[in-house]
């Protein structure tokens, strides 16, 4: 096909929602692009969020239970957007929502099942891109590396900062990835304690004062003297940091002050230790785009050495969807969408599970 006209879903470890984005992918002198045409979030309402929260802890009935209905409902999001908006697509690619992610034992597993996602919605649907990365012996993440390659190659660095921070860049001829630290997951958990989704615009950690015994016992975390590739999940979040944050006796807003520091000196470690050279361009994305308080300490820290690019607000929200949409039509082209250079598999892979709608 010339022109792919693909609806991708995303749903990331801050559980804040549904993001679907409608585009068309095509070649352009032998190279990918794209046109965004529409674009929604479909908010989690509380229950909903803590129910996909805490299938971590669901008997495998009730977690395959989940996985069916968690696709139907995915597909009748998918099918109103397709209604409301007069959308004509031929593809849905979905990522799933991700339950389990243990690379180091060989099994991840996204709840989201694509045949009830299909037969929802009526569309072909590709989803389940992790898996046959970890046959392979890869961290089956991150994915979106291979849209920073296709589409956004001009930045020395893209980094997101969602539920995980993660950046991708260009070293040797190969692309390289990694995840950082955990990033909204860990600040949305502490302003949940005071009934809050998230920290607007960091208003509440920016009122906050440095903890220092804190910062040293969250930079001190094990994962971050490992050697990439490598990635977080949920499950590490849950035994490495959240006990450090229920024992220490400080308030809300010191806690999420000193979070917001630790996360950023991170990123700007790695970005360090990968280019040592100043002047360089990172383009940030995810919902810590928005957090004004964040960006500005993500600034101080990296200093001269790189410049951050906060770019239009549709990107900022729905890169990871057109991501994951990019990858749908690589697998249906039967091109290279997982990069064993960020993955650690022993190859490339053109990768996803197909479902026709029944």
């Amino acid at each position: 096909m010339s022109t792919y006209y693909v609806i991708g879903l995303m749903s990331g470890t801050s559980l804040d929602g549904l993001d679907m984005v409608y585009t068309h992918i095509y070649k352009k002198d032998n190279h990918w692009d794209f046109q965004i045409v529409n674009t929604r979030s479909v908010a989690y309402d509380p229950a909903f969020a803590a129910q996909l929260k805490n299938a971590v802890h669901l008997s495998a009935e009730k977690l395959l239970m989940l996985h069916n209905s968690y696709g139907s409902w995915l597909g009748k999001q998918v099918a109103q957007f397709i209604k409301e908006e007069k959308l004509e697509p031929t593809l849905i690619s979905s990522h799933g929502h991700t339950v389990f992610h243990q690379p180091e034992k060989g099994f991840t597993y996204q709840i989201g099942s694509g045949q009830h996602l299909a037969n929802s919605c009526g569309v072909k649907v590709v989803c389940d891109f992790r898996s046959n990365d970890l046959t392979l012996g890869g961290q089956g993440a991150p994915f979106v590396p291979i849209g920073d390659r296709i589409f956004f190659s001009n930045y020395d660095f893209c980094l997101n900062v969602g539920g995980i921070s993660n950046f991708s860049f260009e070293k040797n001829g190969e692309r390289l990835a990694y995840d950082i630290s955990p990033a909204n997951m860990l600040l949305n958990y502490i302003v949940n304690k005071i009934n809050l989704p998230y920290d607007a615009d960091g208003s509440i950690g920016r009122s906050g004062a440095l903890n220092p015994s804190l910062l040293k016992k969250l930079n001190a975390l094990p994962y971050y003297q490992a050697p990439f590739p490598k990635s977080l999940g949920y499950e590490w979040f849950l035994k490495e940091v959240v006990p450090i944050i229920e024992e220490t006796q400080d308030t809300i807003e010191n806690v999420l002050h000193t979070c917001v520091h630790h996360i950023t000196a991170q990123i700007a470690a790695n970005a360090k230790m990968v280019f040592s050279s100043a002047d360089t361009q990172m383009l940030v994305t995810g919902g810590g785009a928005k957090n004004g308080f964040f960006m500005e300490v993500l600034q101080e820290k990296l200093k001269n050495h790189s410049k951050i690019v906060v770019p239009e607000t549709v990107l900022i929200d729905f890169k990871e969807a057109l991501v994951f949409a990019l990858m749908g039509v690589l697998r249906l082209e039967k091109e290279t969408n997982v990069l064993r250079s960020v993955t650690g598999a022993s190859r490339n892979s053109s990768s996803g599970v197909l479902y026709e709608p029944i």
